[in-house]
């Protein structure tokens, strides 16, 4: 799943982000979602979330 719709993402899934920076090509961050911070349901670039870890980025991969 690519990230791009909501109710497939939830607090606990193990996800894969982009972070702002990262943005232009950098490495993507794997992580577990604590917190979904997009509030539309979906979203053509990916859902935002902060991680377990702090790190806030957009959904590029989640991981099952």
């Amino acid at each position: 799943m690519d990230g791009t719709i909501r109710a497939d993402i939830y607090p606990g899934c193990e996800v894969v982000i982009v972070t702002k920076l990262d943005q232009q090509g950098g490495p993507l961050t794997p992580g577990i979602v604590q917190d979904i911070l997009t509030s539309s349901a979906e979203h053509h670039r990916g859902i935002k979330v902060r991680l377990t870890t702090g790190e806030v980025g957009r959904v590029q991969q989640i991981i099952k």
